[in-house]
């Protein structure tokens, strides 16, 4: 069965693989802290209905504690190293299977693989505190290989960290008027998709949170990353099929090469 995925707004998507389900960085509030979702309906319940649940870094739009507390007893959860330290919340959760990760590492999810790939951004939990943990993406590996870039900027090795891939789900904005370091906006989104080339690429991390009461502040950083990615894209790595998902939509891409 070819493998499909599905976005639900901001950094989360399920990717079915291998008739195994896959979670990335759940995110399941109508509002986090001073940002609320502006675009596409808080993610049904079937959303948290996941094998395994990926978590790249430990910032609370990405490790969402309440989010988590969604999933079934007995998930899979894999995190960076030094997470379950760095945020004690995660102790509360010991109905999840948690398994702690650092580049480099594989875990095996049913007829799955799951290998950590760095990523270049600050993994802290914030506000700054005395435990740090690695910032990560993962390759998903079963009929298809798809890697989930997790919040990072362009770095030098990005490719060969990542290896020959057929799907990516990369970052393409944020959830601010402004990007601040370790991020990719549409266009540097679109210089590593020419460097990893996969087959299929889908832009995530963007279009969704926007901060109360800036709705008018630079609206086209919440509004145009997708469309623009999809531009650069077709520039700069043409051979690669983009799709540009509504929330809530699903996607089965070519990865047969």
């Amino acid at each position: 069965m070819p493998v499909e995925i599905t976005w639900w707004g901001h950094a989360t998507c399920t990717v079915e693989d291998s008739g195994v389900r896959v979670l990335t960085d759940p995110l399941f509030a109508r509002r986090l802290a001073h940002l609320r979702r502006r675009r596409g309906a808080v993610p049904p319940p079937a959303a948290a209905v996941a094998d395994v649940a990926l978590v790249s870094h430990l910032h609370s739009d990405h490790l969402h504690l309440p989010s988590l507390a969604r999933l079934a007893p007995g998930t899979r959860l894999i995190v960076p190293r030094g997470a379950v330290q760095a945020v004690p919340g995660l102790r509360r959760l010991s109905a999840l299977d948690i398994s702690e990760v650092d580049a480099g590492d594989e875990v095996r999810v049913k007829d799955l693989r799951v290998r950590a790939v760095p990523a270049l951004h600050d993994g802290r939990r914030l506000p700054m505190g005395p435990h740090r943990a690695p910032a990560l993406g993962f390759v998903v590996t079963g009929e298809a290989r798809t890697y989930f870039a997790g919040d990072t900027g362009l770095f030098d090795t990005m490719a060969d960290a990542v290896g020959p891939v057929d799907v990516a789900l990369l970052p393409v904005g944020g959830w601010g008027p402004y990007l601040g370091q370790g991020h990719l906006d549409a266009g540097r989104a679109a210089q590593a998709l020419a460097r990893i080339a996969p087959r299929s690429a889908v832009p995530v991390h963007y279009g969704t949170y926007w901060p109360i009461g800036m709705d008018g502040v630079r609206p086209h950083e919440f509004h145009a990353p997708g469309e623009e990615f999809v531009r650069q894209a077709a520039r700069q790595a043409p051979g690669v099929a983009v799709h540009r998902l509504a929330h809530g939509e699903s996607v089965r891409p070519e990865t047969a090469r």
